[in-house]
C-alpha cells in the first residue's frame, strides 16, 4: 500500500491553502492504489492546525515550543523526524517559500530524489511520473522517479475544496527530536505589509503591469487605463521588486491572491507565483508581446500588439463614452 505524506504549512495558527492542493494531489495518488494519506501539523500546540485538517487517513504532529514560528531549522528537523518514522512513498510539499528550505534538506536527509515545479501528478509502480513548469512556464517538463521521492508542487494546481472534502482522520502524536531543544537559528520577529493601503482582494476589477511595462515612468499608461475603468493598479513581483508600486499593489504567491470580474494583465508574463493570485478572475485579457508567454494559456482575450500604444488607445475611447 502505497503512502502519501503532506507537510501542512500554516501561518500564525492558520493552514494555508496550498495545503489543501497538497491533500488534494495525495487523494489522487492514494485513490488510485488503495494508499494512506498522512498529513503532519508541527507547531507549539498542533491541536489547532488539526481541527482546520481534513483529507488525510491519517494526523502526525510534533509539539515543540521551536515550532510556534516558521523557523527554518526547526521545521526542518521535525520534518525529517516525520518521514523517518513513517516512510513515506511520497512526500509532498508546497512551492513556497518554506517548501524551498523544506523540500531539499528532506530530500538529502533521507536520501530521497527531489522534483520540483510539479504541476501533474501520477504513480506508476514504483515510479513517480510528474510534469514540471520551467523557464517561469514557457516549458514543461516530463520527469520518472523512483520512489520513495519528495515532490514540491506548483500552487493553483488542484482544487483546494477536494483537500478539505471527507472527515478527520486519526491523530497520531510523535516525540519531538532531541535537536529542536538547540536550535543554531533564533526567529527574532515577523513584518508583514500595510494591507490597509489597498484590499485588492475585494477589487473588481484590476489593471496589472509587469516588467513589460519597461520603468516606472510609463506607469501613468496603466494608471490611466484603471482611472477610466474605476479599476485598482496593481504589479506582478518584477515591478514590486524594482520599487515601481507598494508591496500591497502585488498579485501573486507572495502578494494578494484576487478574483476580480475583469483582470487585465499588461507586459505580464504569467509565471507560476503570479497565476497563483489571479487565474480565478472572471475575464481575464493579455497584452504581451510574447506570443508563447504563459499568461495567454488562462486569458480568455490576449493580444501581442504593442501595449505602449493600446492602453493609451482604450483610455482614449472609455473617456469617450
Amino acid at each position: 500500500m502505497i503512502k502519501v505524506l503532506v507537510y501542512a504549512e500554516s501561518r500564525d495558527g492558520i493552514v494555508l491553502p496550498i495545503t489543501h492542493e497538497l491533500l488534494a494531489a495525495a487523494r489522487q495518488i492514494a485513490a488510485a492504489h488503495a494508499g494512506e494519506v498522512l498529513c503532519c501539523a508541527l507547531a507549539a500546540e498542533p491541536e489547532a492546525l488539526v481541527q482546520q485538517l481534513k483529507g488525510a487517513d491519517r494526523i502526525l504532529t510534533i509539539a515543540h515550543p521551536a515550532l510556534a514560528s516558521y523557523n527554518p531549522e526547526a521545521h526542518a528537523l521535525a520534518m525529517r523526524a516525520v518521514v523517518e518514522e513513517v516512510s513515506p512513498d511520497v512526500v509532498l510539499i508546497g512551492y513556497t517559500t518554506a517548501g524551498l528550505d523544506l523540500g531539499s534538506y528532506v530530500s538529502v536527509k533521507t536520501a530521497r530524489p527531489i522534483v520540483g515545479y510539479c504541476t501533474e501528478l501520477a504513480v506508476e509502480g514504483a515510479i513517480l511520473n510528474a510534469t514540471s513548469q520551467l523557464y517561469r512556464g514557457k516549458l514543461n517538463a516530463t520527469t520518472r522517479t523512483p520512489l520513495p521521492a519528495v515532490a514540491v508542487l506548483v500552487p493553483g494546481n488542484w482544487d483546494e475544496q477536494d483537500g478539505l472534502s471527507g472527515g478527520r482522520g486519526e491523530v497520531t502524536s510523535l516525540p519531538a527530536p532531541d535537536s529542536l531543544d538547540s536550535l543554531r537559528i533564533r526567529v527574532t520577529g515577523s513584518t508583514s505589509p500595510d494591507l490597509n493601503q489597498v484590499d485588492l482582494t475585494k477589487a473588481e476589477r484590476i489593471v496589472c503591469v509587469g516588467r513589460g511595462i519597461g520603468s516606472a515612468e510609463k506607469l501613468p499608461l496603466a494608471s490611466e487605463l484603471a482611472t477610466a475603468l474605476n479599476a485598482e493598479i496593481a504589479g506582478s513581483r518584477p515591478v514590486i521588486d524594482s520599487g515601481w508600486l507598494p508591496k500591497a499593489r502585488q498579485v501573486g504567491k507572495s502578494g494578494q491572491k484576487v478574483k476580480p470580474k475583469l483582470y487585465i494583465a499588461a507586459g505580464v508574463s504569467g509565471a507560476p507565483e503570479h497565476l497563483e493570485g489571479m487565474k480565478s478572475a472572471d475575464f481575464i485579457i493579455a497584452v504581451n508581446s510574447d506570443a508563447k508567454a504563459p499568461i495567454f494559456e488562462f486569458a480568455h482575450f490576449g493580444t501581442t500588439c504593442d501595449l505602449f500604444e493600446l492602453l493609451p488607445a482604450l483610455s482614449r475611447q472609455l473617456g469617450k463614452s
